[in-house]
């Protein structure tokens, strides 16, 4: 994320803390779809993330009053984070639905069943943060140093997670292809 990027964002959010709700659709716009991937990352369920991306700019308009700077989508994340652990432990199964891969990936119209299975039995073998980084990383296309600081950790503790995740999806789909 550029500093130009946090800078827009900020003032979004000191715009949206100050009532303007045109403030809040720019926000919305520009990150749902940061906000969607890692909701599903932890969620797992489409409509679950959906729900919780909803919830967060809900969220955002009611209390954007306590943002007191810094870093806005660590701070959009942080709210996501929590209402998607509320999901969870509201549910007792997480799942992942085969249409994920549809309705996350539009684009990827040339994916089978059989694919969209794979790689649901792949992402099923990381751990949920794991699963976090690379979606953040991979889908949403977030540098590692911008995920260390969205999340919290160190910057090599990311790396490290993301290059075990990525190990562990080479793996899992080699195996699956081995099998076919």
């Amino acid at each position: 994320m550029t500093k130009d990027t946090e800078e827009r964002l900020d003032s979004q959010l000191r715009a949206v803390a100050d009532g303007d709700m045109d403030a809040l659709g720019e926000l919305y716009t520009e990150t749902r779809s940061s906000i969607f991937g890692f909701s599903l990352s932890i969620v797992r369920d489409p409509s679950d993330a959906e729900d919780v991306t909803h919830d967060v700019y809900v969220s955002v308009a009611t209390s954007a009053n306590r943002y007191f700077g810094g870093k806005p989508m660590a701070w959009l994340l942080t709210i996501a984070k929590n209402l998607s652990l509320s999901v969870l432990r509201r549910r007792k199964t997480v799942e992942l639905p085969d249409d994920m891969w549809e309705r996350y990936h539009p684009d990827s119209t040339e994916l089978t069943t059989d694919d969209r299975m794979i790689l649901s039995e792949c992402v099923s073998a990381l751990s949920d943060e794991e699963r976090q980084i690379v979606m953040l990383h991979a889908a949403a296309g977030y540098r590692h140093r911008e995920i260390a600081g969205f999340m919290n950790l160190p910057l090599s503790t990311v790396l490290s997670k993301y290059n075990r995740a990525m190990r562990k999806l080479r793996a899992s789909l080699t195996e699956n292809n081995d099998a076919k």
